[in-house]
């Protein structure tokens, strides 16, 4: 639960100034041991037979009306509010620079990044945040106490990103570092009822593609 805040704190902190390929580098080495370890570890230690579902109406609707609200609150949020009063300007010199660190110069190179994001990694958070960490909590644990563990566990790593960009004590980092731990236990709560990361998956897509939108308008000043 630990390691994927080690490896934001790695690429995120303690290499902020570095040069860029030694960013990505440790980004990259990062990522690979984090997605790779779960489904390891399940078909080797615990012989796993990986079966795939196809979707089912259990937890897609519950996913989906979750994802739909945040990803409207969030860019209601953002253009009703947040953006005509400039709350977010003193980070997009931050976010430019990152956007611009995978080499990102293009409206197109934007949109490959947010639909990388959006549909491919938050796969993968699901797969090792839901069917891993909150998978075997729960074969531990209680289901409530499960669920607060693991959406901590997500959180935690959110909290270094959103300091980055935020300031570690502006209100807003703790109270969307909060808000990624309630939609942690969203998805827990929707992968428990239905057995499927279909649900928790399209949700998270959702979310993720709101921000990136948000996001767009941060950076838009900087592509071509």
């Amino acid at each position: 639960m630990l390691f994927p805040t080690l490896v934001t704190w790695v690429y995120f902190v303690a290499l902020a100034d570095s040069a860029t390929g030694l960013q990505q580098t440790a980004y990259g080495i990062g990522k690979t041991l984090q997605f790779v370890f779960p489904i390891a570890w399940a078909l080797v230690i615990e012989r796993y037979r990986v079966r795939i579902t196809r979707p089912q109406r259990a937890g897609l609707v519950e996913g989906i009306v979750f994802g739909v609200t945040i990803f409207a609150g969030a860019l209601a949020l953002y253009y009703a509010w947040l953006n005509p009063i400039g709350y977010l300007s003193p980070a997009g010199e931050a976010v430019r620079r990152k956007v611009a660190s995978f080499g990102v110069q293009t409206v197109l190179g934007y949109a490959a990044l947010g639909t990388f994001y959006s549909v491919v990694h938050s796969f993968l958070e699901e797969y090792y945040w839901r069917w891993f960490v909150f998978g075997r909590l729960r074969e531990r644990v209680s289901l409530g106490v499960a669920i607060v563990v693991s959406s901590l566990g997500f959180m935690l790593h959110h909290i270094l990103v959103l300091g980055f960009y935020l300031g570690w004590l502006s209100p807003a980092t703790w109270i969307f570092s909060l808000a990624v731990a309630i939609g942690g236990a969203a998805w827990a709560w929707i992968y428990h009822r239905s057995d499927s990361l279909w649900g928790p998956w399209l949700s998270h897509l959702l979310i993720d593609a709101a921000i990136f939108a948000v996001g767009y308008d941060l950076v838009r000043p900087m592509l071509a």
